[in-house]
This record gives C-alpha cells, sequence and structure tokens, in this order.
C-alpha cells in the first residue's frame, strides 16, 4: 500500500515539472516570434494596452483637492510675499522722489547741515553706571537712527563726487583766468567787453551762409581806450570762433587777453561771465555788453549798451567813450559806486545829461562871481 503511494507522489511531481517547462518554452518561443517580427518591420512598437486597463485609466477619478488647511496656509503667505513687494517697491519711489527734490533745493553744504544731529544721533553710547534696561532702549534708538544715518552719509559723498565731475563742464577752467597785473599798473582799470552784438554781429543767411559785421566806430573804440584800460574780450563762444574773429576785428592787438567758452560759469542753462575770477580788482573792472545784466554774474560791474542788429547808424560804442574816459582819468576808488548812481540806465545819455547841467552850474556860478567882482 505504501509503494501505490510513493508512485502516485512521483507521477504528480513529474507532470507537474513537465507543465512548468512546457510554459517557460512556450513565452520564449513568443517573445522570440515578437522581436524577429519588430526587425523585421522596423522600429519597434510597444503593444496597445488591453482594453480592460484603458478602461480603467480612462475611469480613473481626479486626484482630490488639498485639505482646507494647506489651502489656508498658502494663502496668508502670498498676501504676506505681495505686501512686502509693493511696500519694498512704494519705499524705493519714495526715497528717489526725496532725493530728488532735496538735490534740487539744496546743496550739500546746506544737507550736511541740517543732517548733522540725526548722523551724529547714530553713534549713541549710553554710560556704563546706566541700567541695563537703559542701555538696551539706547541700543535700539542707536540701531534705528544706524540705517538713515548711513544712507545720508552715502547719498553725500555720492553727491559730492558727482558735483565735483561736474564741476569740471560748470566752472570756470581756472580761479585766475589771467594773469597778475604788472605792479606798475594798478592802477589801471580793466575794460571787459563782450563780443556778440557788442563789437560785431554774426548773421547766417541761405544763400551765402554765416557773416560777421564789425560794429560801426568800433576801430576808434578800441584804438582809443587802449590807452587808459586794459581791455579783456569775455565771450560764451568756443576758442575756435573766438581767436579767429579777434585776429581779424584787432589787427592793431587793442586787445590784450581773450577768454572764450572755458572761462564762463554754466548755470541754469547759460554761460554766465564770472569777474570774480579775472585776478584783479573788483572795484576796477567794467563790463561792457549788449546784455550785460543777463550774462553776467557781478551785475554791479556792468554797463549795458544797446545791441547791435546790423543798423547803419548805430553810434553805441562812440558814446560811451567820454564816460570810460573820464573814469579811467578821474581813477575812483569804487567803480561799482559809481556806476550804482546810473541806476541801469543808458550811461552814455545819462553822462552826457550829467555833463550839460555840471557845465551849466558852472557857467552859472561864473557869471556870478564876475558879478560879485564888478
Amino acid at each position: 500500500m505504501s509503494s501505490i503511494i510513493l508512485r502516485s507522489r512521483v507521477v504528480s511531481s513529474i507532470t507537474r515539472s513537465r507543465f512548468f517547462y512546457s510554459n517557460v518554452a512556450s513565452r520564449e518561443s513568443i517573445i522570440a516570434s515578437q522581436s524577429i517580427a519588430g526587425d523585421q518591420a522596423g522600429a519597434p512598437s510597444p503593444p496597445p494596452p488591453p482594453p480592460e486597463a484603458a478602461k480603467t485609466v480612462a475611469s480613473s477619478p481626479p486626484p482630490p483637492p488639498p485639505p482646507p488647511e494647506v489651502a489656508q496656509t498658502v494663502a496668508p503667505r502670498s498676501k504676506t510675499w505681495k505686501f512686502l513687494k509693493y511696500g519694498f517697491v512704494g519705499s524705493l519711489i519714495g526715497a528717489t522722489a526725496a532725493a530728488g527734490y532735496v538735490t534740487y533745493a539744496y546743496n550739500s553744504d546746506e544737507i550736511d547741515e541740517m543732517t548733522k544731529d540725526l548722523r551724529a544721533s547714530g553713534n549713541h553710547t549710553s554710560s556704563e553706571d546706566a541700567p541695563l534696561i537703559d542701555k538696551y532702549k539706547g541700543l535700539l534708538y542707536s540701531a534705528a537712527r544706524t540705517v538713515p544715518a548711513k544712507a545720508i552719509d552715502i547719498y553725500l559723498d555720492l553727491r559730492r563726487a558727482i558735483e565735483e565731475q561736474v564741476r569740471g563742464f560748470t566752472e570756470p577752467t581756472s580761479d585766475k583766468l589771467l594773469p597778475d597785473l604788472h605792479p606798475a599798473e594798478q592802477h589801471v582799470f580793466t575794460l571787459v567787453l563782450d563780443l556778440n552784438e557788442t563789437l560785431l554781429y554774426t548773421d547766417w543767411k541761405r544763400d551765402r551762409g554765416w557773416r560777421t559785421f564789425k560794429r560801426p566806430g568800433v576801430d576808434a573804440f578800441l584804438e582809443h581806450l587802449a590807452k587808459f584800460y586794459e581791455i579783456v574780450v569775455y565771450s560764451d563762444q568756443l576758442n575756435m570762433y573766438v581767436d579767429p574773429i579777434c585776429e581779424r576785428l584787432d589787427k592793431n592787438n587793442y586787445i590784450r587777453y581773450r577768454l572764450s567758452r572755458g572761462a564762463t560759469r554754466y548755470l541754469k542753462g547759460k554761460h554766465f561771465r564770472d569777474l570774480s575770477k579775472l585776478n584783479r580788482d573788483p572795484a576796477k573792472i567794467i563790463y561792457v555788453s549788449g546784455h550785460a545784466f543777463d550774462s553776467c554774474l557781478q551785475p554791479e560791474n556792468c554797463v549795458p549798451v544797446k545791441p547791435y542788429k546790423l543798423e547803419e547808424d548805430d553810434t553805441a560804442l562812440l558814446d560811451l567813450i567820454p564816460f570810460l574816459e573820464y573814469v579811467a582819468r578821474n581813477s575812483p576808488a569804487d567803480i561799482r559806486k559809481v556806476l550804482a548812481s546810473y541806476e541801469r540806465k543808458d550811461v552814455a545819455k545819462e553822462f552826457l545829461e550829467r555833463s550839460k547841467e555840471y557845465q551849466r552850474k558852472m557857467q552859472e556860478q561864473r557869471q556870478q562871481s564876475r558879478f560879485w567882482r564888478r
């Protein structure tokens, strides 16, 4: 009986092993046939999914939404980020606008003086004997003042550096535009003359281009006054224009010095003559120009004349000779007081009227003296 049971177990195990090897062989044959078919057809293509798998993929539900707690934590973070971003942009725009206004309204020295206390408060130190809470308050106070104080220091340093660079284009090239006056000529007055519309006029027309016209009487004016004055031409034009024009205008070298645009001060979009840089006594400087008060920073030294516009009967320069000769011969202590008495009137006409009035009074005194002698 036991032998029969042993035989049945051996037979069942043999049949199972045969079935297993047959399945493996069939699978290997199927895979080999598929690879051969793929090699013959070209690029391999994956087998289509079974219909049951496609149905399960199509019918799968979407992923569930995040829980409400996560959504509530994300929303406050985005709002905080937006608030910080817009706050930073607003503060940056406000700081830029404030810096622009301060730059326009005040110079660096005024800002330095006004913010001196604020910048000094950033270095607050408490005494060693102070209570701990006072030291803590002092530390917080100093930290709150340090940031704006450092910002102001950086602004002042940056502005001064920029102004130093800009000053090379806006300020005269030197603090002494003229060499020192000879000791024997310390009593001589300096006559500063503008060029355009004062000694000459430059005109442009399409058919002939640029042409320069001398003012009537300019030759006699220069020749006569060169005996009494140190004559200087001070123009806002470039050197390439001033030098050749003066060489043709003044062939006898009555003009001692020529100053061009590099010697002017650029201010509010215009080039101004700065007589304080001439290295001469301000009490002995006379500036003659057709636009005297609009082109000079020292109006107390100005003598205005009518601007020359190609008038054939112009005698403005010749009419001014008597006044300038009178000043040179009498040498007033301060020419600015003399010019202030004319109150910005036409100096040539006013001087002629005063001369006539003076001669009339002198004639009356002579007649009275003769009457009393009789």
